[in-house]
């Protein structure tokens, strides 16, 4: 197939190392046509990566054989991985039950519990690149390029910078979109035993899920792997107090048999989405494009959705075209960062089964701030409206066959309904 764009992708800079800059690196490799194009990976190796999401989506599986050459099987063992099915949810909602969101055709579909660190090294294996350990000061648009600056080394241009380098030190109103319809901002992490049986004769086969765990002061997503299983207790540190939270942490834990943790980490985020993630030379991926809390897996999907559609308007469009796709793909991808975000704070609008501090703030002072928000006057996309009627076409009596495989930012209808029944929140 000719790809009239690849003539003006000779030199490409992916900078990080962690889940997005890997895989963009890997995307590279793997998808442009060209085996002479100069690759540059960048990173600075005082800096740990902060690798995100244990979990992913569907879409992630094929993908990762895709992009390594390795059956799905070998992958999965690779990444000390199960196979997850959907998510439990636990005291969610008013309806006073648990429940499960299943992936579609439920299951038949699944995807993977995963050990980012473990992918990032797979990825690697398949990334031809040279690797420069530098720190980057500066990335500056420069025609239909970019300008790289480095301490301590010389400056260079690159037709295309993938910008992987994480959170924004803060939030800016002219630069960022805050989603402050989500009530979360902390997540803190456990690292416990594995609780899944493993096979050293191949994959494990039988389904696993991501449980989703109301508490008093948010919620705990367990993530089983075949080396440990992970616990985070997901938090608002502005309502709840670290000693609160952990105090809770070692009561689930108990009630669960688990006698010994490893603590990991108390990791602030903030839950946002970039305005320019894609200007055209410069892509900014990952934590650097946007972020939610993990209640749907969305981190390592956003970078896929984040990457393939960078690469696939610069490989298949000419130059000229350049200046007036990226407002373009720029729209699109707040769109579906935004859509992502709004499902997101939605499974907190009818509360749980607490009635806590964080429960009510989350319910009744979070969550009604998502039309403000995400208004189309201030956004620049109609994420809202469409948000809008993916519900009302929920509630509607009978659905008419043509609807049924309705989506929105690639959460079909299917799923709006599991939760809406799950949560108590629909209509009658």
């Amino acid at each position: 197939m000719i790809q009239p764009g690849a003539e003006s992708l000779r030199k490409i800079a992916v900078i990080g190392r962690g889940t997005a800059g890997s895989f963009a690196a890997a995307s590279v490799s793997r998808l442009h046509p060209d085996s002479d194009h100069e690759l540059h990976h960048i990173y600075d190796s005082r800096i740990p990566a902060l690798g995100v999401g244990e979990g992913c989506w569907p879409s992630l599986v094929q993908q990762l054989s895709q992009l390594t050459d390795l059956s799905q099987e070998t992958v999965q063992q690779r990444l000390n991985g199960t196979r997850k099915y959907g998510v439990e949810f636990e005291g969610w909602g008013r309806a006073d039950r648990d429940f499960v969101h299943y992936f579609t055709p439920q299951q038949v579909s699944f995807a993977y519990h995963l050990s980012v660190e473990l992918m990032a090294d797979l990825l690697h294996e398949s990334t031809r690149a040279r690797h420069i350990d530098a720190k980057v000061t500066g990335i500056t648009r420069e025609g239909s390029g970019a300008r790289v600056e480095f301490e301590d080394r010389a400056a260079e241009r690159y037709d295309l910078v993938f910008d992987a380098r994480g959170f924004p030190k803060e939030l800016h109103p002219g630069r960022h979109i805050d989603l402050s319809f989500i009530p979360t901002n902390t997540a803190v992490i456990r690292r416990c035993p594995a609780i899944v049986t493993t096979d050293r004769h191949g994959p494990v086969l039988q389904p696993t899920y991501t449980r989703a765990i109301a508490r008093p002061h948010g919620w705990i997503v367990v993530i089983p792997l075949t080396a440990h299983t992970t616990y985070a207790y997901i938090i608002n540190r502005d309502v709840s107090s670290l000693d609160e939270v952990e105090s809770d942490f070692d009561e689930v834990l108990e009630t669960n048999g688990v006698s010994k943790f490893e603590q990991r980490a108390v990791i602030p985020f903030p839950n946002f989405i970039h305005r320019q993630m894609y200007d055209g030379a410069v892509a900014r991926i990952g934590n650097a494009a946007a972020f939610m809390e993990p209640l749907e897996a969305t981190a390592i999907t956003s970078v896929q959705v984040e990457v393939g559609m960078v690469l696939q308007i610069r490989l298949n469009r000419s130059i000229e075209h350049l200046e007036r796709d990226a407002p373009v793909v720029n729209r699109f991808l707040t769109k579906t960062m935004l859509s992502f975000g709004l499902f997101v704070g939605w499974h907190y609008s009818c509360g749980s089964k607490y009635d806590s501090a964080f429960w009510r703030y989350a319910r009744d002072h979070a969550w009604p701030k998502h039309r403000k928000v995400a208004d189309p006057e201030l956004v620049g996309c109609d994420a809202l409206p469409k948000f809008d009627e993916m519900i009302d076409l929920m509630n509607q009596p009978v659905i008419d066959k043509s609807d049924w495989n309705r989506e929105l930012a690639y959460f079909p209808l299917s799923s709006y309904c599991q939760m809406s029944q799950g949560l108590g929140c629909f209509q009658t």
